[in-house]
């Protein structure tokens, strides 16, 4: 039985404190524009990437990546009874990326600069790959979700020219997402003394990408229920459940990988010792990887509404700590200073986040 579709009444609180948070968080932003970033922050030389990098910029490419996951599902592996899931999920991932510039138009000390690396380039910098990537990937994702757009208005013309640009677009998208969501994780390779050994190893780029890949099948299912709660649509649990069966595959190259390699390194002496560090590890592979691959491979769950949508949380949960602890937990302690988000950097983040 479809769910009844919410009433307008019933949406009003929800979208006034969307709005709200919204506001706050440009006032905010006014505030850090006219001063400064010290003004909202408690960003400084030694500890530069904070909330706003860690979860802003690093958890919002990775939720987005169920644009990529979906598109190189349906057009390159040629799924095509997935290709109902692919509008929503180019539309989130458009989202998702249009914040993520939002953010870093926050975070950056001089944004007025952003078009820098467009002409000045530096080939041998991690940054300026992920920089090209990010503009060049929105650019595909503008094209992608325009031509829904254009569909929309009636633009028979110029969307049926489109509709020929779209599977080099894809492979471009595809090509795109994979170098920066590893990239993401490339960056952190430069600090080897700062970055704490349970999460600093050269396989950081390849597990920054497993991981995109598992919360974007994760994500996918996350929208859908939401959407079917919100307008009353009816799930096909049987195409959750496939997603879900893929994500166990995925998750499970990462648990794998990640365990052979804290053994490789002779890191998995760290797991002996008490501290903070420790328990958010342990924390982010049993939240987001031990627990949702529990509930994958039950049957009863793997093809429950209930079920999958928990996993699918517990996935998307499992990653942004994943980047909080790579961008904030595992940096303190080779800072050598204290960090905490300030009161500022909460607001902006919450309005960024009602916004999407």
């Amino acid at each position: 039985m479809a769910l009844p579709p919410v009433q307008p009444a019933a949406l009003r609180p929800g979208r006034l404190l969307l709005w709200l948070l919204v506001l706050a968080a440009l006032v905010v932003a006014a505030v850090r524009y006219r001063y400064g970033l010290g003004a909202v922050s408690n960003l400084s030389d030694r500890f530069p990437w904070g909330l706003w990098i860690g979860f802003d910029v690093m958890s919002g490419v990775a939720l987005a990546a169920g644009g990529f996951t979906v598109a190189a599902t349906v057009h390159v592996f040629k799924a095509h009874r997935f290709h109902i899931l692919l509008r929503p999920a180019i539309l989130t991932g458009f989202l998702g990326y249009l914040l993520v510039a939002v953010a870093l138009l926050v975070d950056l000390g001089r944004p007025w600069n952003i078009w820098h690396p467009i002409l000045m380039w530096n080939p041998h910098s991690v940054m300026f790959e992920v920089g090209w990537c990010v503009i060049l990937y929105l650019g595909v994702l503008t094209l992608e979700f325009g031509q829904i757009v254009l569909q929309r208005l009636r633009w028979n013309g110029l969307w049926r020219l489109t509709q020929r640009a779209l599977p080099p677009l894809v492979v471009a998208g595809v090509i795109l997402s994979t170098l920066h969501q590893s990239s993401l994780g490339s960056l952190f390779l430069i600090v080897p003394g700062k970055l704490h050994p349970l999460w600093y190893t050269p396989l950081l780029p390849v597990l920054f990408f497993i991981s995109a890949v598992a919360v974007g099948l994760a994500m996918v299912t996350v929208e859908a229920t939401l959407a079917a709660r919100a307008f009353g649509h009816e799930l096909d649990l049987t195409l959750f459940a496939d997603l879900g069966r893929a994500a166990v595959v995925v998750l499970s190259v990462y648990l794998g990988a990640k365990a052979v390699d804290l053994v490789a390194r002779g890191a998995w002496s760290w797991l002996l010792i008490p501290g903070v560090e420790r328990v958010l590890f342990l924390t982010e592979l049993a939240l987001g990887v031990v627990l949702p691959l529990a509930l994958l491979v039950v049957p009863a769950t793997a093809r429950s509404r209930r079920g999958l949508a928990a996993a699918s949380w517990l996935i998307v949960a499992g990653v942004v700590l994943n980047r909080l602890n790579v961008a904030i937990t595992g940096m303190l302690r080779g800072s050598g200073t204290t960090y905490v988000p300030a009161a500022g950097e909460v607001v902006i983040t919450a309005g960024i986040v009602a916004g999407g």
